[in-house]
């Protein structure tokens, strides 16, 4: 049998989400709701977290409405929140926020596509 994974009590858990502008503590689960410009927006991203949670072998649960996704993270077979959660948080922010560099060679969409900050 092999040992369960360290879980973060709850002044830990709010002292590691200080990292992660937009995530919050609620219920056991790391929370974090990104608001889109619409379906279309909506499916891609809920796709390219499941991707990135697949490759990582780590998988929240999510909440998908027309333009509204809710992602929650808790490591289930440790019974809370563990390293996994904060790392698969970050890669998830950096998909569902990145954007093409000013000046670069892609020019990035004119529409509102994800949003960022805290959209609860």
């Amino acid at each position: 049998m092999s040992d369960k994974e360290p879980t973060y009590n709850e002044a830990q858990i709010a002292e590691r989400l200080r990292e992660l502008p937009g995530w919050y503590y609620e219920d056991g689960w790391i929370r974090r709701v990104y608001k889109t410009d619409g379906w279309p927006t909506t499916l891609m991203l809920v796709n390219a977290i499941g991707y990135c949670s697949e490759a990582a072998y780590h998988h929240p649960d999510l909440a998908v409405t027309w333009g509204r996704l809710v992602v929650k993270l808790s490591t289930h077979s440790a019974g809370g929140i563990t390293d996994k959660d904060f790392a698969l948080a970050r890669r998830i922010e950096e998909v569902a926020l990145w954007r093409p560099a000013e000046g670069g060679a892609l020019t990035g969409t004119p529409e509102k596509f994800v949003r960022g900050g805290d959209p609860r």
